[in-house]
């Protein structure tokens, strides 16, 4: 009986790690892909308000809104009519630590076209 009991601690165990996280996981997900949706509509934004100079501000605009999000990094690329922004993000676990996985990482890309009106 003890053995039975030991196995299904093991599992409970098990199944509370993966929920655990794996919530870590989808959150992680969600705060990288935000960020490089957040950052693709600035650098459109941007890049819609002042015909010379686009690229550049388009460029700065997606990096601010980057730089303004914790725990997330990434890149943004502006070629002809599109910004490209891919990003990021990890969060620690939990039990998967136990199995020598500390992180969990995410990533994200947003893309953006540009048109001129």
């Amino acid at each position: 009986m003890s053995v039975l009991v030991m196995l299904f601690s093991l599992a409970l165990i098990v199944i509370a790690g993966l929920v655990v996280d794996g919530g870590q996981q989808v959150s992680a997900t969600r705060r990288a892909e935000s960020a490089a949706a957040g950052a693709a509509r600035a650098a459109a934004a941007a890049h819609a308000s002042d015909p010379a100079g686009r690229t550049t501000l388009a460029l700065a605009a997606g990096r601010r809104h980057l730089d303004a999000v914790p725990g997330v990094d990434g890149t943004i690329t502006v070629t002809g009519d599109r910004v490209v922004v891919r990003t990021s993000a990890e969060a620690s676990t939990t039990f998967l630590v136990l199995l020598g996985q500390d992180r969990v990482t995410a990533e994200a890309r947003a893309e953006v076209i540009l048109t001129v009106r």
